[in-house]
């Protein structure tokens, strides 16, 4: 099996990036980006509702942090320090009794955020333990819910919606997602996080589960209309492949058009696509074209096979694209 390639070296180029996602897929795009850009914020997604994330959120009221944690790991330095707390925030505890399943790193997050009284302020010190090379900000001060429409759940009606509720819901239901909504519909954003979009060069949304990575963020008002207000340009990371049930059978054009059905303001400079995954590159491209978007085609996906991003391929993409514009 291969690794990920070598990460590039050389100076940072001097630009503000805001990176915006969660799980996976927002680890992926900050662990390219720290490599590329000298100030780099990351705000996350805070709609989970299982597991660690999901048991804390349920007997503290805080915030789910299993996004917030990933990401911080991946603002992780690659030196012994840096490398070692990433490890650290990642450990789950393995047992038969209550702890089982808990991350490490969740409750580093929810011990400060009682022992200080402030997410932002929380969050910024653990960034300071870890030595991360960003700042990593929740989307919204507030725990939020992820309803879905979901077509396919009724038997003998294919085309019957159903409303399906909660971030793990929707992520693993079996029928064809077609919208989603926050609640509460207008979740108050965090203000640090509006500051960092308003200040950024660029912004990049994606990879990551689409309904409920990604979309999120374009639905807190405060900020869809930061982002649709901005001058930094817009990056948008097209994922390897669909997603069961999420975006089971989405082409990667299908993904630009759910995006920019739920934020019709959204302006999108450039779209980034793995080679492998793009079957019809005209029809992307005229998708993209329509939204005022130049798409970039490369090799960024992990030379063994798996659906997942190499994040050196995916620096030396970011850079290219930041240096052209």
């Amino acid at each position: 099996m291969t690794g990920p390639s070598a990460i590039r070296s050389g100076p940072r180029l001097d630009l503000g990036a805001v990176a915006l996602g969660g799980g996976h897929g927002l680890a992926a795009s900050l662990s390219a980006l720290r490599h590329v850009v000298r100030d780099l914020t990351a705000v996350v997604t805070v709609a989970d509702n299982g597991g660690s994330s999901g048991r804390l959120r349920t007997e503290f009221g805080a915030l789910p942090p299993g996004d917030l944690r990933m990401a911080l790991a991946a603002l992780c330095g690659d030196d012994d320090w840096g490398q070692t707390w990433a490890r650290v925030l990642q450990h789950r505890f393995r047992s038969t009794g209550e702890m089982h399943d808990h991350a490490v790193g969740n409750l580093l997050i929810v011990a400060l955020w009682e022992l200080l009284g402030g997410h932002v302020e929380g969050l910024d010190w653990v960034g300071r333990l870890l030595g991360a090379e960003g700042r990593v900000l929740p989307m919204s001060v507030a725990p939020i819910d992820i309803t879905a429409q979901v077509e396919g759940l009724v038997p003998g009606d294919p085309w019957a919606t159903t409303l399906v509720r909660g971030q793990v819901e929707v992520a693993s239901t079996t029928g064809r997602v077609r919208s989603v909504e926050l609640l509460p519909h207008d979740p108050p954003a965090c203000p640090e996080a509006l500051a960092a979009v308003h200040a950024a060069d660029w912004l990049v949304l994606g990879p990551g589960s689409w309904f409920t990575s990604v979309i999120p963020h374009l639905l807190v008002p405060e900020l869809r209309t930061a982002l649709t207000g901005t001058p930094a340009r817009t990056l948008v990371t097209l994922n390897l492949e669909p997603q069961t049930g999420e975006t089971e059978g989405f082409s990667p054009e299908r993904h630009l058009e759910v995006l920019a059905a739920h934020a019709p303001g959204l302006g999108i400079d450039v779209v980034l696509a793995d080679t492998r995954a793009v079957a019809d590159d005209d029809a992307l491209r005229k998708v993209a074209s329509g939204l005022g978007a130049d798409v970039v085609v490369a090799d960024v996906a992990m030379d063994d096979g798996s659906p997942r991003h190499d994040p050196a391929k995916l620096a030396d993409a970011y850079a290219g694209i930041m240096k052209r514009a």
